[in-house]
């Protein structure tokens, strides 16, 4: 670690070696473009809709919310399958791996939830300040000394009854290679009380082949992300939400991550192969 004039500073910064080149896979051809355009168009209707709501968000029945969310999965062509729920009310941290924008309704799908992002979106063009009118909580990950007020703050959040959405390995992977969960954030579940929901995601091709495409990894653009999954054919989204992790179960933070984080996806497991990067 090195001191800065800005405080405490990390020298470590979870980050993934998958980059676009490397693991993504491409999709599409000529003459898929018309039918990607009407894929593109109506999932940014879709993504309007919901901004242009943001503010009354939370007199929205949750299952509406839930539905939106699927929506915006289908437009882009994607077949959702959820296997398990999530608790409907109360407080509940939820964490899942991290391979796409995808991931954010998939999960929204199963419970709506204030979003934990890093604070670098905040500064993006038009998303920026779109996920800030939503609700997304931001968190400094290069500032140390900002860590226990977030923390703190998320942990109130919970014991008023939210659920709060995280991903734990800290950055996207491209689906065939994972991180590992950071613990912090579950400290937040520790001192609220309140359970923890593993939930896992996968992508696939109908055919059952894992697939890579919709991942948003190393310098991709999101519209280029946007583009590999609208263009695609028969891409599934698999969301395993797996049973939850009650409070006092686990004795630290460290222990609740691992519980957390668990094995692999069966079919994940299998379509791995070794990455050379």
């Amino acid at each position: 670690m090195t001191l800065t004039d800005a405080g405490v500073r990390s020298v470590w910064l979870p980050s993934a070696p998958c980059t676009p080149g490397v693991c993504v896979e491409r999709t599409g051809s000529v003459a898929a473009v018309p039918r990607a355009v009407l894929r593109l168009t109506a999932v940014v209707a879709l993504l309007v809709v919901g901004v242009a709501l943001c503010p009354v968000g939370g007199r929205i029945p949750s299952r509406a919310v839930r539905r939106w969310a699927r929506f915006v999965a289908r437009a882009a062509g994607v077949q959702v399958r959820i296997n398990g729920a999530a608790a409907p009310g109360g407080g509940l941290l939820m964490v899942a791996n991290h391979i796409s924008w995808l991931d954010i309704p998939l999960l929204a799908a199963v419970r709506p939830a204030r979003m934990l992002a890093k604070s670098e979106i905040r500064q993006w063009p038009v998303a920026g300040p779109l996920a800030a009118r939503g609700g997304v909580l931001f968190i400094e990950r290069d500032r140390l000394r900002a860590l226990p007020g977030t923390v703190a703050h998320i942990a109130g959040l919970l014991r008023d009854g939210a659920a709060v959405v995280a991903f734990p390995e800290g950055s996207t992977w491209c689906g065939r290679a994972q991180g590992h969960f950071r613990r912090a954030v579950f400290q937040a579940a520790l001192d609220a009380g309140v359970p923890v929901q593993p939930v896992r995601l996968h992508y696939r091709f109908a055919r059952g082949a894992a697939s890579t495409a919709p991942a948003f990894v190393g310098d991709d653009s999101l519209l280029a992300s946007l583009w590999r999954v609208v263009s695609a054919r028969g891409l599934v989204a698999e969301v395993d939400v797996r049973p939850a992790l009650m409070p006092g179960s686990h004795a630290d933070r460290r222990d609740l991550a691992r519980a957390a984080q668990g094995e692999p996806h069966p079919r994940e497991a299998l379509a791995r192969t070794p990455l050379h990067l």
